[in-house]
């Protein structure tokens, strides 16, 4: 399946690179490029995680294609 995503949007217009956000979620920068280019679908602890970080929902960082 593949999961739709916006992490780069998101993270970009927040202003942090992805090293930045990896930092503040304790990932490498190498998940959060997977995450973004879609290789890997994060867990549920990453995707809230990630949503927190960005001041966002799991949903709107995250969608199953219709």
């Amino acid at each position: 399946m593949k999961l739709r995503n916006t992490l780069r949007e998101h993270r970009k217009a927040a202003g942090l690179t992805q090293a930045a956000l990896a930092n503040q979620v304790d990932v490498s920068r190498k998940t959060i490029n997977t995450v973004e280019n879609g290789v890997f679908i994060p867990s549920t602890v990453l995707a809230l995680k990630l949503a927190h970080a960005l001041g966002t929902s799991v949903e709107t960082l995250f969608q199953i294609p219709e």
